[in-house]
């Protein structure tokens, strides 16, 4: 995809971050927002489907609450979002609506898109919200969310509801011009990297892993939400919400921000669900034959190729599976629980049954349920 392609383009996820929705945290900024309000309008007009994912409402409820500082407390974050959400939800709904535009408010947790049935659950919804002409406001259910089940920042949140929708653009709106090949605040001369294939591995290295002091995430999450957007075939645009006017630029083409493109075929859904797990419960590590197998030829991993097991997982889990340097090459849903595994590994398929008593599949994990790292 090059530029002048984004014309073309029909739906697209845009991130918001707080640093571009609040008053330096102190609470919504009214007039930005209606700002970003009025550029969404006018994509619209030009035919585009909108998802928004939005943060904000912590800071929001920060200034409800009177507080100054942002807490590290769960129960105390978890209050100032519940509080937060309110301001949140009512500003996008009236501002959309001078326009004649409705909005819906959509709250998740990575749990919803673990389980299989609310994933596509959660997905015919926002379907049907696009279908009717509805803009879905997302952000993760931050009063209810555990640290075992949070997406870890809006940028992660973002691209796997790119995924979960299919869109053709994820666009994640930042104080940065976009990705530089050196840390900008740091090195006068970096120089902004308007174009790239997402599966370049030196783009990793050049994004920054520390985030603002609102935000949770830094380049480094934009980086790793692209390359998870481009799971569905999506490209994503990573631009300065400090620049005017900057979504429809973007849509025009105008070479700025960058753009990093999808350069491999998209997964097929479901093994675009099964890649969205964040959370996992164990790890396998695998010889080099079972590494050879999986990753080349696309087959099952049979209890045969593993030579040791970690964690306390059960039937159904996720887990990940590593060479024997550590390197993580695949992750999957096993088929089998952590003691049972540890008693067949290393052993024949057909020798499962002999030694478990019952047979529930004759691979650890099915090709089916298994995903390329």
């Amino acid at each position: 995809m090059d530029r002048q392609a984004l014309t073309h383009t029909q739906r697209w996820v845009i991130k918001l971050g707080s640093a571009l929705l609040t008053n330096d945290g102190q609470g919504l900024n009214q007039a930005e927002l209606a700002k970003w309000v009025a550029q969404m309008v006018a994509l619209r007009e030009r035919g585009v489907e909108i998802i928004i994912v939005s943060s904000g409402a912590v800071a929001e409820g920060m200034k409800r609450l009177g507080w100054t500082t942002r807490p590290s407390a769960l129960n105390e974050l978890q209050a100032a979002a519940a509080v937060g959400q309110m301001g949140l939800v009512q500003a996008y709904e009236s501002e959309f609506a001078k326009s004649g535009l409705r909005t819906a408010q959509i709250l998740m947790t990575h749990d919803d898109l673990s389980n299989r049935a609310r994933y596509l659950n959660a997905r015919s919804t926002i379907q049907t919200l696009v279908e009717h002409g509805v803009i879905p406001v997302i952000n993760e259910n931050d009063t209810v969310v555990t640290d075992e089940i949070r997406f870890g920042d809006n940028d992660t949140l973002a691209a796997l509801t790119a995924n979960l929708i299919g869109a053709d653009v994820l666009v994640i709106l930042t104080d940065q011009q976009g990705l530089y090949d050196s840390n900008p605040r740091e090195n006068p001369n970096a120089q902004l990297i308007q174009h790239a294939q997402v599966s370049r591995k030196d783009i990793e290295d050049m994004a920054s892993p520390l985030g603002g002091a609102l935000g949770r995430g830094g380049m480094y999450t934009k980086v790793m939400a692209a390359k998870r957007a481009a799971r569905s075939g999506t490209a994503t645009l990573i631009a300065s919400g400090r620049e005017a006017n900057i979504l429809p630029r973007l849509h025009s083409g105008e070479n700025v921000g960058t753009l990093l493109v999808p350069d491999l075929e998209p997964m097929k859904a479901r093994k675009q669900w099964l890649a969205g797990h964040l959370q996992a419960r164990g790890r396998l590590t695998l010889d080099a034959g079972a590494v050879r197998v999986v990753r080349e030829q696309g087959k099952s991993l049979l209890p045969v190729g593993v030579v040791a097991v970690q964690g306390q997982f059960k039937r159904g889990d996720m887990v990940i599976c590593q060479d024997e340097q550590g390197v993580e090459i695949a992750r999957g849903l096993v088929n089998y629980d952590a003691d049972e595994a540890q008693k067949i590994l290393r052993q024949s398929s057909h020798k499962i049954v002999q030694i478990l008593g019952y047979i529930d599949d004759e691979s650890l994990i099915h090709r089916d349920n298994l995903v390329l790292s």
